[in-house]
């Protein structure tokens, strides 16, 4: 068909496809490019976007014998499973179970307080002052807006954080006084704008940005260990369940659907649990 004297461009199948995921799924941006890493990868190393159920069946089988992550294994097989019954052609894929993790390494308190003190000015200091004391995600960050901060309360709200649901967390009134004046230096105008935007554009906040970030700061503070946005959540999780913060106040600040995802800490920490028992525990003498 021509319209405007200019031939409409056909979309392909797996334009098609991440169209779908959008508008029937509800997915967001960061699982859609998730997907299309996979896809994309999977279509270049089978030379096709038309695979056959055996094709498919093939390359999920070579995945899992080679070492990659638990988490690559099964998001491989899930966004080809995914393609192959969008295209008519489905298979049927039995994952593996999921091996018990234990979290390797944390950052002490005194190491958070390091990266910090090591912030060059108010802008750096409260996004990693917000990171560190509410535990938010990486992409919670950067989707903030300034009116999503309550600094009356010390709360912030999330919107649309992760499976697309909003919740309300809590700040320090250490961070919430970082926030304050990083605000009051940086935004003109609070109303409706992201809480931080690149300087030169002042476009939405980026992943990217924030890990390389932490990365620097952290090298500034001469932590020796590697340091990314997420394991302060995981740092901040562990504190708090060492001052003796429930499960169920560390599942709804961190924004975890089942509590059981909160047991990680738990397990990765038995000395907690020896602490809370020598503790609690009766004396029948």
């Amino acid at each position: 068909m021509v319209r405007g004297g200019k031939e409409r461009k056909l979309m392909t199948m797996p334009e098609k496809f991440y169209d779908f995921l959008l508008i029937k799924k509800g997915f967001g941006d960061v699982t859609i490019g998730g997907y299309k890493r996979v896809l994309s990868k999977f279509f270049r190393d089978i030379g096709t976007e038309n695979p056959t159920r055996k094709q498919a069946e093939n390359y999920i089988a070579e995945i899992r014998k080679k070492t990659y992550s638990f988490s690559h294994v099964i998001n491989t097989s899930v966004a080809i499973g995914r393609y192959m019954e969008f295209i008519k052609k489905p298979i049927k894929i039995v994952h593996p179970r999921k091996p018990k993790s234990l979290l390797k390494d944390v950052m002490t308190e005194g190491e958070v307080a390091r990266i910090l003190a090591a912030t060059k000015n108010n802008r750096e200091k409260a996004m990693l002052a917000i990171l560190a004391y509410s535990g938010i995600r990486n992409k919670e960050l950067c989707s903030l807006k300034a009116h999503d901060v309550n600094l009356d309360d010390n709360v912030l709200r999330v919107i649309g954080g992760k499976f697309n649901k909003d919740r309300v967390v809590n700040i320090s009134k250490e961070c919430a006084k970082v926030v304050t004046e990083y605000i009051g230096q940086y935004l003109q105008n609070v109303d409706g704008q992201y809480l931080f935007t690149t300087l030169r554009e002042g476009k939405q906040y980026n992943g990217w940005a924030l890990r390389k970030v932490v990365k620097v700061v952290a090298k500034r503070a001469k932590i020796k260990k590697r340091v990314y946005p997420h394991l302060f959540r995981h740092s901040l999780a562990t504190h708090l369940l060492s001052k003796g913060m429930n499960l169920v106040g560390i599942q709804q600040q961190l924004g975890h659907q089942d509590i059981k995802t909160v047991m990680i800490y738990v397990h990765s920490f038995p000395h907690k649990i020896k602490t809370e028992y020598e503790y609690r525990v009766p004396s029948y003498n």
